[in-house]
């Protein structure tokens, strides 16, 4: 069979903005005795990729796709930046930034050196300057702060608050104008005037709300506290139930104070947000903050797994909020299943980026991250002649620190022109973790299939060095082709995968299978025309 790829990627793969494709109608269809499916109903963007703003005023979540987890927001002026735990991806910590609180576009990652598995952090600015405060898993764990004078940086090498036995910092000025951090269960500690240190030990000062004991959820877990002023009380969210586990677990709950002091009193209306029903579109939705908008108008940011796909991560989403008489709040977006108004004003603009890769540039932090990467790793990658030149490490994707960005479509494939060196062995995968990925590589002479996070079959690889390769997941359904003659006539390998389990909830870890390239054994691979399309 021949398919000349350039037609069917279409011109928006090149690496330029795509036409936004009229939008489709919002179904959900389902056969007696069948489970409901959610179909397709966002618009088009960058290569088909999905996007919220639907182009006529309403916006259908999720807000960003693809594993956007515990998202951290801050409105400055007419400009609202936002970003998301990045774990063991670096460079992290990329700062999105938006005008309308629809439309989403990255800028630089903030965060370079590797300093542990990276979770939820508070984003503030603070007389004229900007903060991060940033929880790590590492050996030990602890909480560390960056800051910069501009939101794209140069950002401060990490600072070590030595905060062991918490996580999810939120920081706020309170009404005296000292600066807090509050911790994951029900904790805070004061931070120095410069926001730099801690000052005393950490004091406990407010018991979450309990859900009632048949509830199916994770654990308690009280944790992912943001605090907002609104008129004259502090209110304090939280998530608790847990982050994954049951999809009815994770919640939000809400208290308030008149100050940052405490007391602080439940909502009467607890939990805010949680879903109740395996059947609706988004699970295990929590860690939420508050934000106003360019119309005056109040919304709530927060995360979720999308139903059936647990391997996308945790999503970022967005509900309206509305005030209510007795200066309590409340989310109105329902199970954020059906399209929603947009906010009235706010400047709109594109939302996300192309995949697709031409590599005259090297876009790291922004679109590739490196998994677990060494202090030397961003050294192995360079830009050369249209090409990515990745230099050997390790022998497989497990111990290689494959290059990975985030797909945030339920179907997609990408491509790739692939050569080795002597004595190299690279190819393309989707990848998990170090522990669970598949996908397929070769050398000189024999392909190598990976699978369950194995190495398994090798058979005869009749391209040698160089080849074209193409991988294919269709929800969860993968299938790989390889081409010799550069896309020209392509060969299906033998060997095709289901994946709905590589995910959290069998590997732990919060992470989400990527699409990545790796580079193994000896000398350095080649990677050119790098093409991506959403299905």
């Amino acid at each position: 069979m021949t398919i000349n790829r350039r037609d069917l990627f279409g011109a928006a793969l090149a690496g330029t903005a795509a036409a936004a494709l009229p939008e489709t109608a919002i179904a959900q269809t389902s056969t007696a005795g069948c489970k409901p499916r959610f179909d397709d109903g966002w618009r088009k963007g960058f290569e088909g990729q999905r996007i919220a703003d639907l182009g006529d005023g309403r916006f259908l979540n999720p807000l960003i796709s693809g594993d956007r987890p515990d998202p951290a927001i801050l409105k400055d002026g007419d400009d609202y930046y936002m970003t998301f735990s990045s774990f063991d991806s670096y460079p992290g910590l990329t700062i999105w930034h938006s005008r309308d609180l629809v439309n989403w576009t990255p800028r630089n990652a903030a965060l370079t050196k590797n300093i542990g598995s990276v979770w939820a952090v508070s984003l503030e600015k603070h007389d004229g300057r900007y903060f991060l405060y940033i929880p790590v898993k590492a050996q030990p764990n602890s909480i560390f702060v960056i800051h910069a004078p501009t939101i794209d940086g140069p950002w401060s090498d990490p600072i070590d608050l030595k905060l062991p036995n918490h996580i999810d910092p939120c920081h706020v000025a309170g009404e005296d104008g000292s600066r807090w951090l509050f911790l994951s269960g029900g904790d805070r500690i004061r931070l120095s005037a410069d926001g730099l240190s801690t000052v005393g030990a950490v004091e406990h000062v407010y018991d979450p709300w309990r859900y009632p004991d048949d509830w199916d959820v994770e654990g308690f877990s009280p944790e992912g506290p943001k605090i907002h002023r609104h008129g004259d009380w502090w209110y304090m969210l939280t998530a608790v139930g847990g982050t994954a586990g049951p999809p009815t677990g994770h919640m939000v709950i809400a208290a308030r104070a008149r100050s940052i002091n405490g007391p602080w009193e439940q909502h009467p209306g607890n939990p805010l947000v949680r879903t109740v029903d395996n059947d609706e579109r988004w699970w295990s939705r929590g860690h939420a903050s508050l934000v106003e908008a360019p119309d005056g108008t109040w919304w709530s940011v927060y995360h979720g797994f999308e139903n059936g796909y647990w391997t996308l991560g945790r999503q970022t989403l967005l509900d309206p909020v509305e005030w209510t008489a007795d200066g309590w709040f409340r989310m109105t977006g329902g199970d954020l299943s059906k399209p929603l108004p947009k906010p009235k004003s706010g400047r709109a603009g594109p939302h996300g980026l192309p995949l697709s890769d031409d590599f005259r540039t090297l876009r790291l932090g922004s679109k590739w991250n490196f998994f677990r990467p060494a202090p030397d790793e961003s050294a192995r990658a360079r830009v050369e002649n249209g090409a990515l030149v990745l230099a050997a490490r390790g022998t497989a994707p497990s111990s290689s620190s494959p290059l990975m960005l985030i797909a945030g479509d339920q179907a997609y494939e990408f491509e790739c022109d692939v050569e080795i060196a002597p004595g190299g062995t690279a190819g393309l995968v989707l990848f998990y973790d170090d522990k669970l990925y598949c996908g397929l590589g070769f050398d000189e002479k024999r392909f190598v299939t990976h699978q369950y996070g194995i190495e398994r079959g090798r058979p005869a690889n009749p391209h040698g060095r160089r080849m074209r390769v193409r991988i294919a997941n269709k929800r969860h359904i993968v299938a790989i082709h390889t081409s010799g003659d550069d896309g020209k006539t392509w060969k299906r390998f033998d060997r095709g995968m289901e994946v709905s389990g590589y995910h959290h909830n069998v590997r732990g870890g919060f992470l989400m299978l990527r699409p990545g390239l790796y580079s193994a054994g000896q000398g350095e691979a080649r990677f050119r025309d790098f093409r991506f399309r959403a299905l």
